[in-house]
């Protein structure tokens, strides 16, 4: 490929500062699409900042005439996830390791070594480019990206790059390296794939997100009245309850109020918590109250919320994962 910077005639020490700034401002949909891939927020950091990295280092042998600079990216970023999911396995939640717990006063033991799917915190997807902060927030969902930790990594990549960002079939098999007909073969079977899982990326809200927020709300409201009975009006009638590292999930209103008791009388009715949003969905830091009078920071709750109520809540335990959105340590 010929340098775009000899092609135009200008000055290098300006057409690189120029190239670094426009790698840069695609940053966050380069992030979002390594988390698409692997699951983890901490890893799409990592390979993230790798993928503008190999782009830096390649900028002399980057032709616009042959592709633009996004494609170009999400070509380096794709392969250096695909790269990185060698031999890895799928990062699950709860509920994608077995059946729903039936006991509310279950010991909650954590599993560390299991590597669980992770939250997107978005506050890191601020841009200055607002069609690049648009494009990092689609495809984000908790349930679409745990769905998608059950297809193979190459299905996995055709299935964002085909269905989420839209890319067309033969830019995706120049990404890969491959033909047009074996990308529409493994975009069928990545459709397949989450039919089986009964979710597609289309499986959205049917709210606003004011309409959203003002459920979340008043399930805050009950909450910190600890109104297990409150709580659970808010609830859809299959809503789950999941709590990695803690294997254990609950399924059902029923279920899910009884386990709520018993947490309120296992650790006190004193609790605050605090709006966030993580993977595109609303979102809460709990906040547990101490014997020294203030509210230290115990969970992140991220839901799914419908016309019918909350259909699920997924509470994230992790010090590590709590430390990505960063909530301050008390309230």
């Amino acid at each position: 490929m010929r340098s775009s910077s000899a092609a135009r005639g200008t000055d290098p020490r300006r057409t690189r500062m120029e190239f670094e700034a426009r790698i840069e401002a695609l940053r966050p949909e380069m992030l979002a699409h390594c988390y698409r891939m692997l699951g983890s927020y901490h890893d799409a950091e990592d390979l993230a900042q790798e993928t503008l990295l190999r782009a830096w280092r390649a900028r002399d042998r980057y032709d616009e005439q042959r592709a633009t600079l996004r494609t170009w990216l999400y070509r380096i970023a794709t392969n250096a996830c695909l790269t990185a999911l060698d031999g890895r396995g799928r990062r699950p939640l709860p509920s994608g390791l077995g059946a729903p717990s039936q006991d509310a006063a279950a010991p909650l033991e954590p599993q560390f070594e299991v590597p669980w799917l992770q939250p997107f915190p978005d506050r890191v997807l601020g841009s200055p480019d607002p069609a690049s902060a648009a494009a990092a927030r689609s495809g984000l969902r908790l349930a679409f990206v745990a769905a998608m930790q059950a297809l193979p990594a190459r299905q996995r990549a055709v299935l964002v790059l085909r269905e989420v960002l839209a890319f067309s079939a033969n830019e995706v098999a120049e990404m890969l390296e491959t033909s047009a007909a074996s990308v529409n073969s493994a975009l069928q079977r990545a459709r397949a794939g989450l039919d089986r899982a009964a979710l597609n990326e289309d499986d959205v809200t049917d709210l606003s997100d004011a309409e959203q927020r003002a459920r979340i709300d008043s399930y805050v409201t009950a909450f910190e009245r600890a109104d297990v009975a409150g709580l659970t009006r808010l609830l859809t009638d299959e809503a789950v309850l999941e709590m990695p590292p803690v294997p254990l999930w609950y399924r059902g209103r029923d279920s899910y109020g009884a386990f709520m008791t018993h947490l309120f009388e296992r650790r006190g009715r004193r609790w605050r918590m605090a709006p966030t949003e993580a993977n595109g969905q609303p979102a809460v830091a709990a906040y547990i109250g101490a014997a020294d009078g203030a509210y230290r920071l115990h969970t992140l709750h991220v839901f799914d919320v419908v016309a019918a109520g909350i259909r699920t809540n997924v509470v994230f335990q992790d010090p590590a994962v709590l430390g990505s959105f960063g909530l301050p340590p008390t309230m």
